[in-house]
């Protein structure tokens, strides 16, 4: 009886940073053919002895396979890899960090060059990736064709989550999810500093917090209602005056504990202006459009 087999899919992948070289082990442990290239070849080394092909320029490795995925440093880096490469034909997935601007000049780059194209965001870090349970994924945008032919290959190492034809969708969602990591870094960051010279450890107070900001994150489902909607006073629990005349208090104990106040300020100033040319009784989502110029 004959074996039944799934023929994988061929990729190229350039760049072999602690991302590029976890990506392509998942590659290589699920059975795809994998070529890779890097700017030092001594990092392709460890690949090559677990099944790769290595290739000694980008045009090799570019017309090794159809599928070609870069995970480089930046957009300059991709432009530098790339130049006097022939594209034609090839289906160009970038998984390097760029602005919702770069993406889009990126993929209508790649058109001209006769090639499809894919922009992609990475939501997770090398240890997530190969760890379906570690839940992280990428964000994709570009042809949708292009995603459903790939989406299973694409898939092995991490999840998909497609965004839009848009090929600056992907890192703009990219972006804006970091962004609310940063902000939640810094109230985490403040709030440790308030304790940071009292008699309390950090690690005690550290379960609370994260409880405390799980149990606040589903606020966001509220703030895109009211933001879809136009009506920022609907299902508000604690209304913009309230909350603005609460700020002393943040502030005080700030001054206080010796802790800076300038994680917090900004925001607070928002809220301020917010209430002067708003209402009251509004939510915090009217802040969201003094950000928007």
């Amino acid at each position: 009886m004959a074996e039944n087999t799934v023929e994988k899919t061929p990729v190229t992948l350039l760049g072999l940073g602690a991302m590029g070289a976890a990506l392509a082990r998942t590659w290589l442990a699920a059975g795809h053919p994998l070529t890779v290239w890097n700017r030092s070849p001594a990092r392709a080394a460890a690949l090559a002895a677990e099944g790769a092909e290595v290739a000694d320029t980008v045009t090799e490795a570019v017309a090794a396979n159809t599928l070609v995925v870069v995970c480089l440093l930046d957009d300059a880096s991709v432009a530098e890899a790339l130049a006097g490469t022939d594209l034609a034909g090839k289906d160009l997935v970038n998984l390097t960090t760029s602005t919702p601007a770069q993406a889009r000049a990126r993929a209508e780059w790649a058109r001209e060059r006769g090639a499809r194209y894919l922009d992609g965001g990475i939501m997770a870090v090398p240890p997530m990736i190969g760890v379906p349970e570690a839940g992280g994924y990428v964000f994709y945008s570009g042809s949708p064709e292009l995603f459903e032919r790939h989406q299973q290959t694409l898939g092995v190492p991490v999840g998909t989550t497609y965004v839009g034809e848009d090929a600056g969708f992907a890192a703009l969602h990219d972006v804006a999810l970091l962004s609310a990591m940063y902000g939640m870094f810094a109230g985490a960051a403040h709030a440790f500093a308030l304790i940071r010279k009292e008699d309390i450890d950090p690690a005690a107070l550290a379960p609370l917090l994260a409880d405390w900001l799980v149990a606040m994150a589903p606020s966001v489902h509220q703030t895109a209602d009211q933001l879809r909607s136009g009506d920022y006073t609907r299902g508000v629990v604690s209304n913009l005056g309230m909350q603005v005349a609460g700020t002393p208090t943040f502030l005080d104990t700030a001054a206080q504990q010796g802790v800076s106040p300038e994680l917090l300020s900004p925001y607070f100033e928002l809220m301020r202006r917010r209430l002067a040319e708003g209402s009251g009784e509004e939510d915090l989502s009217g802040v969201i459009d003094l950000l928007v110029r």
